[in-house]
């Protein structure tokens, strides 16, 4: 059956924008027929946020209010239901919780009425209403001190759990650093924390009364390849003899590090034995040389990629450089690019650079091809043109000696030095002055020029007083 047309709900005329009012059905000014209007449709959304279909949702439960009771005619006001007080569901249509009883309401130890019958809101509300920031567990301190480990020494202390069921370690053992109680072990890591070992090399310092030497491992290289000894004797005459040899090892062979410091130990004992027969200083550091490239050799060994009878194929490497003081002699030797600098006590006259480089820039610059400062800004300056080792091309030792006219400090050191301090004069600059009467001490102030310059390599360096004290006399 036809209907009526019902009222419109619209504020203005869509023709012609004259303001209607809520019961009009025609325009007033135009005469728009305004039941031709149709309703606006209601929002039923047939597609979810989620872009699955779902149909209307459910209509949520009434809230049943309580009634308000009517005023009377005392003073009594009457009681304020809050929406706090009213059981509500959630999203799901579940009853919440009661904001007095967080139980489920359906809990049978809550279904009973309060026998005390009903409190007075106020009663059941906290007195103050709670800040913005919520504080779900006590606040936290600033730091967290740490007990020491029990030890286990009184009656009823737990003992350290890292410890507890280690035994003793022999005697002579080595123990760990970490955990102050396992074996470390030939690889060099603990038995029991498997903490790894600092490695002996990594820093090393001797000291004579006429001599000392420092090595160390640098910051950019994962082990210290150079090698040093230093020792003092005494020639038939009585005089002293100071001793400081430095290997450097070719990081591209094989076990670099062992040859570095078989060449130095086998060049040292040759001049401990060599020097008290008489024999001349500079022909013993000579010898000594051989002795070194002879040890170096033997550590060459098949290899199995080339066959048996290749045993220079990649074989173990290393520089040497030395140098011998006596009371009035000051003997070098070397093969490859470790260096001898002589710098003067009193610093008035010039310090000078007592080797030539066995390396690539040192033939430019002999040959006349390049200036010393060319040739080694070139990315093959290092490159070294002899060494000690089975696959060397041939084994040409350096000697010289000197007299030197007033007394200095003599500086035997490798390439992990010598490349942030080059010239005499830069290496002059980065020896302490009283180096002469502190040894030690100036050669820890070089390796540090060494380190704060960047440490790009491992750094070694022997610091000989000169003339050599009578005191150095005596082997050692």
């Amino acid at each position: 059956m036809s209907q009526m047309p019902q009222p419109t709900a619209l504020s203005r005329c869509p023709s012609c924008e004259e303001p209607l009012e809520a019961a009009d059905r025609f325009c007033g000014a135009c005469g728009y027929d305004l039941s031709a209007v149709s309703a606006p449709p209601q929002d039923h959304p047939t597609i979810a946020m989620n872009g699955s279909e779902a149909g209307l949702p459910p209509a949520a439960p009434s809230v049943d209010w309580p009634r308000a009771e009517e005023p009377g005619s005392t003073d009594t006001p009457a009681p304020v239901h809050r929406a706090a007080d009213i059981q509500g569901t959630d999203s799901g249509g579940s009853e919440l919780p009661h904001p007095e009883h967080p139980e489920r309401p359906g809990d049978p130890e809550h279904a009973q009425a309060d026998p005390a019958g009903p409190r007075p809101p106020a009663a059941r509300r906290p007195a103050s209403k709670p800040s913005g920031v919520r504080f779900d567990r006590p606040s936290e301190p600033d730091e967290y001190p740490l007990a020491p480990p029990a030890q286990g020494s009184g009656p009823g202390t737990p003992a350290d759990p890292r410890t507890a069921d280690l035994p003793a370690p022999p005697a002579g053992a080595k123990v760990c650093v970490a955990c102050r109680a396992g074996q470390v072990d030939t690889d060099g890591y603990c038995e029991n924390c498997g903490h790894a070992q600092p490695r002996e090399r990594d820093h090393m310092e001797q000291e004579l009364g006429a001599v000392a030497a420092v090595s160390d491992r640098g910051l950019r290289h994962h082990r210290n390849e150079d090698a040093f000894a230093v020792s003092s004797t005494a020639l038939p005459d009585g005089s002293p003899a100071v001793v400081a040899i430095v290997c450097d090892g070719v990081s591209s062979a094989t076990r670099p590090d062992e040859a570095s410091l078989a060449a130095a130990h086998a060049a040292n004992e040759s001049l401990l034995a060599a020097l008290p027969l008489g024999t001349h200083p500079q022909a013993a550091l000579h010898e000594a040389i051989v002795a070194a490239s002879e040890a170096v050799n033997a550590l060459a060994g098949p290899d199995s990629a080339q066959g048996e009878n290749a045993p220079h194929v990649n074989a173990p490497a290393c520089t040497i450089v030395g140098a011998l003081v006596t009371s009035t002699l000051l003997i070098v030797g070397w093969v490859g690019d470790s260096r001898v600098y002589w710098v003067p006590a009193d610093r008035t006259s010039l310090p000078a650079r007592l080797t030539e480089d066995d390396s690539w820039a040192a033939q430019m610059v002999a040959a006349g091809l390049m200036n010393e400062a060319e040739a080694y800004a070139d990315e093959r300056a290092h490159a070294i043109t002899g060494w000690l080792g089975a696959d060397a091309y041939e084994l040409e030792p350096h000697t010289v000696s000197f007299k030197p006219d007033r007394p200095g400090v003599v500086v035997v050191c490798t390439d992990g030095l010598w490349n942030y301090a080059e010239t005499a004069e830069e290496m002059a600059e980065a020896v302490p002055l009283d180096a002469a009467e502190r040894p030690l001490h100036a050669a820890r102030v070089l390796v540090g020029h060494a380190l704060d310059g960047g440490g790009h390599d491992n750094v070694t360096v022997a610091v000989l007083p000169f003339p050599a004290p009578s005191q150095g006399a005596g082997s050692a």
